[in-house]
């Protein structure tokens, strides 16, 4: 018996579109959705795919689609369960959705464009591609678990709290993946990594969840 929740018909709609996406990546992509699936513990497919990535990838932006998607339901469940119990307003959600998609592609682009000015783009380039991964990594992860919340199990502040710190962990280990794989550079260039981390890393994040904070405002 599915858990009475208000708006399942429009989750619904938002996980099967996220379905879709990961279906196709799977069935235009199938030996590389393969490799990505064992991209915690396994560094063959950062390896294999670095070198193949291209400005717009098919591969990325069908699972980039459905991390957005799946960030941004996940979002509102953590919103209604540690904030403020609140009904489903489709229009709330779809400034929710935008917004998260908005930020993540001007970090991205914003990214881009300072190591085209420092003249560092392949080293940018490879980091971007390992840090997308984890997170387009973390949207998949969210996808079943979403369902979980939705249709079965009742969301509590625990449960959210464990999610989330899931997700931290999938990108910290993202994120030690890279820093590993250009240490010697970072640590010669400490004070431009540390201004980067607080411009580019934790900022957005902080901007995220002023953005989830006044969600329902």
């Amino acid at each position: 018996m599915l858990r009475d929740v208000i708006s399942n018909d429009w989750f619904t709609i938002f996980l099967v579109l996220g379905l879709g996406c990961i279906t196709i990546s799977k069935f235009l992509f199938a030996h590389r959705f393969k490799d990505f699936l064992a991209v915690i513990g396994n560094s063959k497919y950062l390896k294999i795919y670095a070198r193949e990535q291209k400005f717009i990838d098919g591969f990325d932006a069908l699972l980039f689609f459905n991390g957005i998607l799946s960030i941004s339901i996940f979002s509102f469940i953590s919103y209604t369960t540690l904030v403020h119990p609140s009904e489903f307003n489709i229009n709330q959600f779809f400034k929710l959705l935008f917004g998260i998609g908005v930020l993540f592609l001007i970090k991205v682009l914003l990214e881009r464009l300072i190591a085209s000015l420092f003249d560092v783009d392949e080293l940018i380039d490879s980091y971007l591609f390992q840090k997308t991964t984890f997170k387009n990594y973390s949207g998949f992860v969210l996808f079943p678990i979403n369902c979980i919340l939705i249709y079965t199990l009742e969301p509590t502040k625990t449960i959210v709290y464990v999610i989330i710190g899931l997700i931290i962990l999938i990108n910290l280990i993202g994120f030690i993946s890279s820093f590993k794989n250009h240490q010697k550079l970072l640590l010669n260039n400490i004070f431009y990594f540390i201004l980067y981390l607080c411009a580019l890393e934790i900022g957005p994040y902080l901007i995220l969840y002023k953005l989830i904070k006044d969600f329902n405002a």
